[in-house]
C-alpha cells in the first residue's frame, strides 16, 4: 500500500543559508565578469623595477666584498698565529728537555733538586711565586724555568687570540653567506621581471644599453689635471677596461664591480687601496665640491656610499654601473653624488 506521508519541508534556517549563498556566488561571479584584467607592466615599469632591484643588489655586493676581505685577512692572520704557536711549543719542548737535563746531571751527582723535582710535576707559575725555593735553584736553572714561565704566557695569549680569530671567522663567513644569497636574490628577482617582457620589449631594452655604451665611448672627456701621478695611472687602467661586463664580487682583470675596478686600477699603479666603496671613501681626501674635482679622483654615490668610480673630466664618470651592464663613461648626475676622494 502506498504511502501518502508529506516529504519533509526543509527548516527555515537551511533555507535562508542557501539563499545567501547562492547570492554570494551570483554576486562573485558578476564581479569576475565585470573585473578588468590585471594591467601588464610597461617596459619602462619594469626597467625602473629592475634598476632598483640591481641597485639594491650593489648595495648588498659592498657588503660582500666587505665580509671576503676581512675573511681573507682573518684567514690569514689565523694562519700566521698557529704557525707561531707551532714554533712556540716546540721551543718550549726544548726548554723543558734542557731543564730535564739539568735534573738528571743533578741526579746523577748526588740525587735531584727538590726543586727541581717539583717544578717537572707541577705548574711553574706556582712554583716560581715561592721566593724561598729560589734559593734551592742554581742560576742555570732559575733561567731556564723564568724562561719557560714567560714562554708558556706568550703560548696561552696566542692560543686565545687565535680562538678569538676564529670565531670571529666563523660570523664573517656567516655574513659572507647571507650577503651573497641576498644579491643572488635581488638577481633573481630583477631576471624573474625581465622574463615578463616580450622578446621585443627585451631587444629595446638592450638595444638602450647598446646605445649608452656607444655613446659612452664617444664622450668628449675634459682634460682636466689628475690629482697625482699615481692617480692618473690608475684612471689609464681604468679606461683600458672599458667594455669589460660588470659581475658582482669580481675585481679584474676581465670584469669587475664598481670598486673592483677602482682597487683593481689603483693597485696597477702601485697604489692599494680598501676594497669597498665604503672603506674607499676614508681612504683620502674628501671634495665636496664637483667643481673642485680633478680626473682619476675616486666619486662616491648613494647615502650608503655603495657606489664608487673615477672622475672622468667634463661632469663625467669611468665607472662599473651595475648588473647587465659594461665598464663605461656616464654622467656624474645620472646618480645622488656624494663627494670625491683624492688618494
Amino acid at each position: 500500500m502506498a504511502s501518502h506521508r508529506r516529504p519533509k519541508q526543509p527548516s527555515r534556517t537551511r533555507v535562508t543559508v542557501l539563499t545567501a549563498t547562492a547570492a554570494a556566488a551570483v554576486a562573485l561571479t558578476s564581479q569576475a565578469a565585470n573585473a578588468a584584467p590585471s594591467a601588464k607592466p610597461s617596459k619602462d615599469e619594469v626597467k625602473a623595477k629592475v634598476d632598483k632591484l640591481y641597485e639594491e643588489a650593489e648595495s648588498a655586493t659592498e657588503k660582500y666584498n666587505g665580509a671576503k676581505e676581512k675573511q681573507q685577512k682573518l684567514e690569514k692572520q689565523i694562519d700566521n698565529l698557529q704557525d707561531k704557536v707551532a714554533r712556540g711549543q716546540d721551543e718550549l719542548n726544548d726548554l723543558r728537555d734542557g731543564l730535564g737535563s739539568l735534573a738528571s746531571a743533578q741526579y746523577r751527582s748526588g740525587g735531584i733538586d727538590p726543586s727541581v723535582q717539583l717544578f717537572l710535576s707541577s705548574d711553574p707559575d706556582d712554583y716560581l711565586d715561592k721566593a724561598s725555593t729560589l734559593d734551592q735553584l742554581s742560576s742555570q736553572q732559575v733561567e731556564s724555568l723564568r724562561k719557560i714561565q714567560e714562554k708558556q704566557r706568550s703560548l696561552a695569549q696566542q692560543r686565545k687570540e687565535a680562538a678569538d680569530k676564529l670565531a670571529d671567522l666563523a660570523t664573517t663567513r656567516k655574513e659572507l653567506r647571507e650577503n651573497k644569497e641576498k644579491v643572488q636574490g635581488k638577481l633573481a628577482d630583477a631576471q624573474k621581471l625581465l622574463n615578463t617582457l616580450t622578446a621585443a620589449e627585451k631587444a629595446a631594452m638592450q638595444a638602450e644599453e647598446d646605445r649608452a655604451s656607444r655613446a659612452s665611448a664617444r664622450t668628449a672627456l675634459g682634460s682636466g689635471q689628475a690629482a697625482s701621478g699615481r692617480a692618473a695611472a690608475a684612471y689609464s687602467a681604468a679606461q683600458s677596461k672599458l667594455g669589460s661586463p660588470y659581475v658582482y664580487g669580481a675585481s679584474g682583470p676581465s670584469s669587475f664591480d664598481c670598486s673592483g675596478l677602482t682597487s683593481w686600477a689603483f693597485a696597477q699603479a702601485g697604489v692599494s687601496i680598501p676594497r669597498t666603496s665604503q672603506a674607499q671613501a676614508n681612504a683620502g681626501t674628501r671634495i665636496y665640491s664637483q667643481a673642485d674635482l680633478k680626473v682619476g679622483d675616486l666619486v662616491l654615490f648613494y647615502g650608503d656610499l655603495h657606489h664608487v668610480g673615477f672622475y672622468a673630466g667634463n661632469g663625467q664618470v669611468l665607472h662599473a654601473p651595475r648588473t647587465g651592464t659594461v665598464v663605461r663613461y656616464e654622467s656624474i648626475n645620472n646618480m645622488p653624488f656624494q663627494f670625491g676622494v683624492r688618494i
